[in-house]
């Protein structure tokens, strides 16, 4: 008997399923879906925090020398992630989907392509600088590690009555 719940669908198409859920509950804050899905989406995003919640301090920084457009010599000073937080970011790239930041309201073209340019994985940067700091700190205060996400009942979806449920990040 498998330790997980195989959702009636065959493995590719589960594993898709879990990482978009992951994916948009790391990105929304909160989803709908089943008691089924929600109880695996649980365990994987909680998992995933954890590793980020390890590494999300750990940077280092480098100073460089370099030649201005003048010839002139400057010293360069920038923060670089750690080899630790550099395997934990890849750890959760390897997992979450890649999705794009939306264009706000009032927002211009240019002005969205300047704010979006030097952020690859929005993802994964929220991951690290929101969600991460945010648990470490929650962890520090109560002394207990991990219950980063809840499960709120709806009731049976209409049709085919499967137990709809909200889970969200505390």
């Amino acid at each position: 008997m498998p330790g997980y719940r195989k959702l009636s669908r065959p493995s590719d198409q589960r594993r898709a399923i879990l990482r978009n859920q992951v994916t948009a509950l790391l990105w929304n804050g909160r989803i709908e879906t089943t008691e089924a899905r929600a109880k695996e989406v649980r365990a994987i995003a909680e998992k995933l925090i954890t590793i980020a919640m390890k590494d999300h301090a750990s940077t280092t920084t480098s100073t460089r020398q370099k030649n201005n457009d003048k010839g002139q010599r400057t010293t360069i000073t920038t923060r670089v992630d750690s080899p630790e937080k550099l395997h934990a970011r890849r750890q959760i790239m390897a997992y979450l989907y890649d999705v794009k930041e939306k264009r706000k309201d009032d927002e211009s073209k240019s002005d969205y392509k300047e704010r979006t340019a030097k952020i690859k994985h929005p993802v994964v940067e929220k991951v690290f600088n929101e969600i991460a700091p945010k648990y470490d700190k929650l962890r520090e205060e109560n002394k207990a590690a991990g219950g980063y996400t809840r499960i709120l009942k709806l009731g049976p979806r209409r049709g085919d009555a499967a137990e709809m449920v909200i889970l969200e990040l505390v």
